[in-house]
């Protein structure tokens, strides 16, 4: 059985949010139309505090984008981001909620960044989405939203790690292409066996 994992289509990540990436509002009516494709559709939602450690206003004197050094490994430091709670967090107004089968939430925890839809990036804590779709017989999985060289690529490499069949269909999603990561993404994720659509 098929699933569509929809990754992060939320307004911070659009254009004039907080982390906006560059033609993130044009892919909602794409997703929306592969959804009835699907036996099920999954939402993820950055869900961060407001002292989330990934921030660099948590950072004095670190820049917006520059890395720093994690127990967990080297880590971006974002603009403010997907604060739990406000609007910037909330889902693109345009992506359709009502066939949604589960949401999930990640990054909430202060002290470890999450972008895949399956793992923090300690690589340790679970989110639980593998043993979700295992328990339904998911197994074939599809990936869309934001951002593609980020949070959409560790999902499709975690989720191949895990045994699944992994696409990205990459009209469906839109890359910050921060220092090359979006062709570097694309390598890994076809190295690992993820097919790219």
């Amino acid at each position: 059985m098929r699933a569509l994992i929809v990754v992060d289509m939320q307004v911070d990540f659009c254009p004039g949010g907080a982390l906006a990436v560059a033609g993130g509002d044009e892919i909602a009516d794409a997703i929306n139309a592969l959804m009835p494709g699907f036996d099920a559709v999954v939402l993820t939602q950055d869900w961060h505090p407001a002292d989330h450690a990934s921030f660099a206003a948590n950072h004095p004197g670190a820049a917006p984008f520059s890395v720093t050094e994690m127990d967990y490994g080297p880590q971006v430091l974002w603009p403010g981001h997907c604060v739990i709670g406000t609007p910037g967090a909330d889902f693109h107004p345009g992506l359709r909620l009502d066939r949604a089968d589960l949401i999930l939430r990640k990054g909430f925890r202060a002290h470890v960044d999450s972008y895949s839809a399956f793992f923090d990036n300690d690589r340790k804590s679970s989110t639980g989405l593998a043993g979700y779709l295992r328990d339904r017989g998911l197994s074939d999985l599809t990936f869309a939203g934001l951002a593609h060289d980020f949070c959409v690529a560790w999902s499709a490499l975690d989720a191949v790690r895990l045994g699944f069949r992994a696409t990205v269909i990459e009209d469906a999603t839109r890359a910050i292409d921060l220092d090359g990561s979006r062709d570097r993404a694309r390598d890994d994720m076809r190295a690992a066996g993820v097919v790219l659509a």
